[in-house]
């Protein structure tokens, strides 16, 4: 199992403490690599490393032809490709996905809009898109200060659905921990049930 972690939470995990999502996306993909013992893993940090966002040099770049790019275009488009070959040697794809008021992270959304691109992760038929992402797992962790879920002030859940599902990636695995900024009991009891989550999308997942 080729396993790809997307860690996207401004805050970095340091001694044990920071990022929630970030803890908990690894304990997912502990517990993958403890039950599939051949594959590779690549994660990125993306509050270590944060990916450049979408702007009228990166598209300039995509639209322009191969053989007449700049220097400056090429090394653009090719951290794009990197990015891109990393999900399609995926297996598993684990993404850390705080919510950030109401949504994701910018960090998530810029990797986001890096891997969408027309013809490669997804195409446009006479019918429709469809996506080119196929046979992948997603798992991803979704942590919230507040109480969210299947609310209409969660704008992660259906947002990351939607464009994941654009790109053929429909096999999706949401983890929720929530209230983790409502006192120390509900933080306690919101680990405690992604945990629970974990557990049991884990337990009998083998390749």
């Amino acid at each position: 199992m080729n396993i790809l972690q997307i860690n996207s939470s401004a805050r970095r995990v340091q001694d044990g403490q920071g990022s929630w999502s970030t803890r908990l996306a690894d304990e997912i993909t502990a517990a993958l690599r403890a039950s599939n013992s051949h594959g590779s893993l690549a994660v990125h940090e993306l509050a270590a490393t944060p990916l450049p966002p979408m702007d009228e040099a990166a598209l300039g770049a995509l639209f322009t032809p191969a053989d007449a790019r700049s220097p400056e275009q090429q090394a653009r488009v090719a951290l794009n490709d990197a990015l891109i070959a990393e999900v399609q040697a995926a297996d598993a794809i684990v993404i850390g996905a705080p919510m950030i008021n109401f949504g994701v992270s910018s960090q998530l959304k810029n990797w986001i809009d890096a891997i969408a691109r027309a013809g490669v992760t997804f195409s446009y038929t006479a019918t429709g898109p469809v996506g080119l992402l196929k046979n992948k797992k997603v798992y991803v962790v979704s942590t919230r200060g507040g109480v969210h879920r299947d609310l209409p002030t969660d704008g992660v859940t259906p947002y990351l659905r939607t464009v994941l599902a654009f790109l053929g990636l429909t096999d999706v695995e949401f983890v929720f921990a929530e209230g983790l900024n409502m006192g120390p009991e509900a933080e306690a009891a919101g680990i405690a049930s992604a945990r629970a989550q974990i557990a049991a999308l884990t337990e009998t997942t083998t390749v």
